[in-house]
Order: structure tokens, then C-alpha cells, then sequence
């Protein structure tokens, strides 16, 4: 698998100086170039995937008056649940 833009051609040691020859490690030049690779795939892989989530957006979801709005509802249901009995009669009628 080829990366583009990652420069891993071998350095020739007999043009580097004595002190730089001697602090050259090929294998340091290998593994960040792995390390490159895999993170480049993680990446794509990131950008392809379908993630099984909920979007958010900004908002309240539309429940802003919240609790006083489910109070209000509830205190017209038990004035209207009133009335209903009021207009009951106080003996069944058979």
C-alpha cells in the first residue's frame, strides 16, 4: 500500500557526517512511516463510516414551556373532569 506524499527513500549514510551517522537510526524513519500509513487509513476509514448516532441541533426540541405547559394542561383536565361530575345526576336513574 503506497501512501502518497510520505518520502521513505533509503539515506545514504557515507554522505552524512560522523556525529549524524552515528545518531541515524533507520528503523525510527520506518516506524513513523507506518504510524503515517495507519493513521492516513484510520482517516479515510473515519470519513466513509456510517457512525450509528443521533444528530443534535442547537434547540430545545421544542418542549420550552416545559413543566408549566403540562401543569396548565392538567389543571384543565381536572376543571373539565369537574364538570363532567357536576352534571351528573346524584341517583342512577334505572
Amino acid at each position: 500500500m503506497k501512501t502518497t506524499n510520505l518520502r521513505n527513500t533509503p539515506i545514504d549514510r557515507r554522505r552524512l557526517s560522523a556525529e549524524d551517522r552515528s545518531q541515524y537510526k533507520p528503523s525510527n524513519r520506518m516506524q513513523a512511516v507506518a504510524k503515517a500509513r495507519s493513521r492516513k487509513g484510520q482517516m479515510a476509514w473515519n470519513d466513509k463510516v456510517q457512525l450509528g448516532r443521533q444528530e443534535q441541533k442547537p434547540g430545545t426540541g421544542g418542549f420550552t414551556s416545559g413543566l408549566a405547559m403540562q401543569q396548565q394542561r392538567n389543571r384543565e383536565k381536572g376543571a373539565q373532569v369537574e364538570r363532567s361530575k357536576a352534571l351528573r345526576a346524584e341517583k342512577p336513574i334505572y
